[in-house]
């Protein structure tokens, strides 16, 4: 193994796989959701709260191009945010969610 850029090691990547390297991803994370009429949704100004469904103790979910891949944690890093990764899904489940 090596280290990559970011201090990290990191496996050999196949040669095969190095055209893919480059390829952008669309990396999204889901604090939660919640279904609203358009009545409530208008109703909404600065300084209105939206209760998620989820609760406030509940892993955030990370998704690749709109797919489920792991879970993780918010946290501070210097004065940005960022995620933690506490559970990746299992490559069963990742396949089950490409259906």
């Amino acid at each position: 193994m090596k280290l990559s850029d970011s201090g990290f090691e990191e496996e050999a990547i196949p040669k095969n796989m190095e055209l893919l390297m480059d390829v952008p991803l669309n990396v999204s994370v889901r604090l939660g959701h919640v279904r609203m009429q358009i009545r409530d949704l208008l109703k909404l100004n600065k300084g209105s709260l939206i209760e998620l469904e989820k609760e406030a103790d509940e892993p955030l979910e990370i998704h690749v191009n709109d797919r489920l891949l792991a879970y993780g944690e918010v946290v501070m890093i210097k004065d940005k945010l960022g995620i933690r990764i506490t559970d990746i899904v299992s490559l069963a489940e990742r396949l089950e969610n490409l259906r």
